[in-house]
Parts: C-alpha cells; structure tokens; sequence
C-alpha cells in the first residue's frame, strides 16, 4: 500500500498515514524518505512501537547516538542510552523533584535548538515516540531554517558567506540556568565548529543553521557574533516560519536537524506525567567539512 501524505503547508510539515512503523516495507521506507527530504518533519500518528521497533526504524537513516550528556554515575539514566528521555520521570518511573538535576538540564530544551549541534558530528535526523502526553501544554514548536534562509536580503546572504560559530551545550544550559556540568561531562563535550549556512544535499536547498547552542562567531567580536545569531534566531521563528505540533498518545514525529530547530513548551512537569523517547541519527560529517570550509582550530 502506498503511504498517505497530508502536507501541514506546501513544503513544511506532513502527516504520514497508511503505514505501520514497526514492520514497514523497503517500498514505504523509500517513500517517506522521499516525503522527509520535502518536508523535513513527518507526523505518524497512531504507531504501537516497542524499543526496538522504534530504533530499528530510526537507523534507516543513519547510525543513533548513544552517548548521553549526563554522565550516569552522576544522574541515572532510565533508558536505553540509545534513547534520549524526553520525560518528567526519575530513575525510578515516578514524576521528578522540584530540585531534580536532570529537571534543571532539560530546562535548556525550552530554547530554539536543533539536537546534537553542540557535537563534532552533528545530528541528521530526530524520532521523537509518545507514550504518555500532558493534557495541558507539553508541545513542540518547529521553525523552518530553509525558508528563513530564502527569506533573508541578499545582503545578508552574502555576511554569512562562510561564516563559522562555535557550538556548545554549555551555553545553552548555563542560558537556561544550568552550570553545573562535572568535569568528566564537560571534559566529553568542548565547544565544536559548525557553519552558518548549510545546503541540504537531497534538495540542494540553502539552510541557516543556527541554535541556542551556539555561543560566538569565529573571526567576529564576540558581542558582535552573539547579536547576529540572536538575531537569525528571531528571524527563523517568526510565526511563518513555525509548525506547533500538539502531542497525542502514540505520535511518531521525525524532524531534520539539519535544517529545522525545535523546542518544547511549558507544561505543569510537577503534576502531569509526560513520558516522550527520543532516538537521534548522526549526521555523516561535520557542516564545515560538508561546506569544504575549512575547520577553525
């Protein structure tokens, strides 16, 4: 059977029916690939996907991450470190304390970012799976990088020709109130170079590429650089640009980090169980070496 696509809008965005993730065809694979180039974030509603059900659909599209930013010893992880838990829930099942160190860190989440720029290897693609939804707020706002790039002035375009920023998840983090990373955890995890503008190769479409995560611009005073990406970050979430999607149980929704960032919305975390898992495909090299520009030192 050939998947059903409901586009959100004409190039961003699209509910995928008509196609069960846990056992799907080469056909189907094929075909939302191709919708995925498109769209950039596919919606299955609907799917019954157990672990490794969902992983095995998620390596479809590139080796899954496994290396968590927590370091376990210090803050338990309730997963497979192949997931990322996108959760309100301890170790234990039970809904996290006002004071929970991992309540802290996932507070960065309510930023505009897209997963794993702060990594050499950045991340492609992200397969978020609901098990339990909050029945107030809870959701997940998408902007689309590719059509804010289109949309910026020539002269724009041609500033951030080239341009290099620094990516890391401390400046993220320390942003929304976090700073107490370990050493072993910030030891893992230094400041990365990641380009400005990116071309997506299934479409040949320009991107920005820009997220909280990224913290100054190389060759730029750094006020200066802060302010530009500051400023493309404003520019990429205009309303125009944003698709919100409002979480149902069983929701698949898979988005290209590549050229979108995400973030997730309030909701009461202390009262209402939200229980979301995430896997997160690498991409195959990082975006200077994909631009051929060359890597700051």
């Amino acid at each position: 059977m050939t998947i059903a696509i409901s586009p959100i809008t004409p190039d961003f965005a699209a509910e995928i029916g008509d196609v069960d993730l846990s056992a799907p065809s080469p056909a189907e694979i094929e075909a939302i690939k191709a919708a995925f180039w498109k769209y950039a974030v596919l919606i299955f509603p609907g799917q019954e996907l157990a672990a490794d059900e969902h992983l095995a659909f998620a390596a479809q599209f590139g080796p899954i991450e496994g290396d968590r930013v927590l370091d376990p010893k210090v803050t338990p992880h309730r997963l497979d470190t192949q997931f990322a838990d996108i959760s309100n829930l301890d170790p234990d099942g039970k809904i996290w304390s006002q004071d929970s160190r991992q309540r802290m860190y996932k507070a960065g989440n309510r930023l505009w970012h897209t997963d794993s720029s702060f990594r050499f290897l950045p991340g492609l693609c992200s397969l978020l799976y609901s098990r339990t939804v909050a029945p107030l707020g809870g959701h997940t706002e998408f902007a689309d990088q590719r059509a804010a790039y289109d949309a910026l002035p020539e002269d724009m375009k041609r500033t951030l020709r080239g341009l290099v920023a620094e990516h890391c998840i401390a400046t993220s983090r320390k942003r929304s109130g976090f700073a107490t990373f370990t050493d072993e955890e910030s030891r893992k995890l230094p400041p990365v170079p990641q380009v400005l503008v990116r071309t997506i190769p299934q479409s040949s479409r320009k991107s920005l590429y820009v997220a909280s995560h990224a913290g100054r611009i190389y060759g730029m005073p750094e006020a200066e650089g802060r302010a530009l990406i500051d400023r493309l970050i404003a520019h990429a979430t205009q309303r125009h640009f944003v698709y919100t999607h409002r979480w149902r149980e069983r929701d698949l929704v898979m988005w290209d980090n590549r050229c979108t960032m995400h973030r997730g919305t309030d909701y009461d975390d202390l009262r209402w169980v939200r229980d979301m898992r995430r896997a997160t495909c690498t991409d195959v090299a990082n975006t200077c070496e994909q631009e051929g520009i060359p890597v700051p030192a």
